[in-house]
């Protein structure tokens, strides 16, 4: 097996792109990191098995900003005076299912390119389009977009994929579960035939590798040893409690420990919205984020739970796969996830960058089959605690 590279300069990157990483404060690169830039940076298409909270965001990005730096930029076209503005080109492409995950790349990718005279932009919905669109029909390097309003512009012809070199594909698998599938295969189909494709997904589903035959070209596929288990940091416990009983359970554990920030994990938006408030009944800064609020309502709840104004975040896992945020020190299943592999990723939003946390499972005696089947599919040790 080859010896991973355990410094930025070892994988050769651009300088102006390495100085930014040094700028960042990044020390070393990560499993998935030292695994992909290589090949993203020789322009292979990368089929990635990564789940967040392991650098995949730059594990793209950075040999993606390599490639452009090392590419002319094409020519902005220029319209006579009474022309109509032509579609604005896109150099570079990156899906994401989410609107936080979205701006959350966005944002990794201004740090990754200061200096280096590149642009970036965002394509999500929930915001004004006209303000998109005065900022895309100049042509813009690298594009973040959901994949419903990225389709608005193509339509309105604000931008061309005609000469889009990189199609990333962020987690491909959240891509699928929220309906997206046929979305991607039509975005897809507008890129140029030669292009390079880079999909990443927390789990290798048959319909991810499906899709991946598809829109991939002879893909090298990459995945740290460590990904199919829950990262060893973690201290996994649970509480047998009845349904009826979980509201007050949680509320009792939060005001005995000071846990610090905790992230809840419900089924349903309204199961979210019932314990958000039960929660705050307690005496508890608690808020709901879920799909039925507005951008700028989950915007604002994302700001007071990053300052620590709320303490809870009720969240659903469509949302919570949005949220990047370092130090949340307890992440609580509120219901069992019924896929081992929703298990991990919710887990996974503590313990990251190399910290330690803590994950509780409240269990019904209904769930615990759930329970087991997570033990088996991914090797977990979960410990019973006593209630509080």
């Amino acid at each position: 097996m080859t010896e991973l590279a355990t410094r930025f300069d070892d994988l050769g990157l651009d300088p102006r792109v390495l100085a930014n990483v040094a700028r960042a404060g990044y020390a070393a690169p990560s499993p998935i990191q030292a695994l992909a830039i290589p090949p993203i940076r020789d322009g292979r298409d990368v089929e990635a098995l990564a789940r967040t909270g392991t650098g995949k965001t730059a594990a793209f990005v950075l040999p993606t900003v390599h490639r452009l730096l090392a590419q002319a930029a094409p020519p902005a076209a220029m319209p006579p005076a009474a022309a109509p503005q032509p579609p604005g080109r896109i150099r570079a492409l990156i899906l994401s299912p989410t609107r936080e995950l979205a701006s959350q790349t966005a944002g990794t990718i201004r740090t990754c390119i200061r200096g280096c005279g590149l642009t970036v932009a965002l394509a999500i919905g929930g915001v004004p389009k006209d303000r998109q669109t005065r900022a895309l029909q100049t042509g813009i390097d690298l594009l973040v977009a959901t994949p419903g309003r990225l389709l608005d512009h193509l339509a309105d012809d604000t931008i061309t994929l005609e000469e889009t070199g990189c199609l990333v594909l962020d987690e491909a698998d959240r891509m699928l579960d929220l309906g997206f599938v046929d979305d991607v295969r039509a975005i897809a189909a507008r890129l140029p035939t030669r292009h390079q494709t880079l999909l990443f997904s927390a789990t290798m589903s048959p319909a991810i590798s499906a899709l991946a035959r598809q829109l991939l070209h002879k893909p090298l596929r990459v995945a740290p040893p460590e990904q199919s288990a829950p990262p060893p940091r973690i201290r996994q416990q649970v509480i047998f409690t009845p349904a009826d009983r979980k509201p007050a359970t949680l509320a009792a554990l939060l005001r005995q420990q000071d846990s610090g920030r905790t992230m809840v994990f419900t089924r349903t938006r309204q199961a979210a919205d019932s314990l958000a408030r039960s929660l705050t009944g307690a005496g508890i800064a608690a808020a709901a984020l879920h799909g039925d609020h507005g951008q700028a309502r989950r915007d604002h709840t994302l700001a007071a739970f990053r300052r620590g104004t709320v303490r809870a975040l009720v969240a659903t896992d469509v949302m919570a796969r949005g949220i990047d945020i370092d130090d949340v020190a307890l992440v609580v299943n509120f219901d069992i996830p019924e896929q081992p592999e929703t298990y991990i990723h919710r887990i996974g939003r503590t313990a990251r960058a190399g910290r330690r946390g803590t994950a509780l499972s409240l269990c019904d005696p209904a769930e615990r089959q759930l329970l087991r089947e997570i033990e088996k599919r991914s090797g977990a040790r979960i410990v019973a605690i006593d209630s509080p």
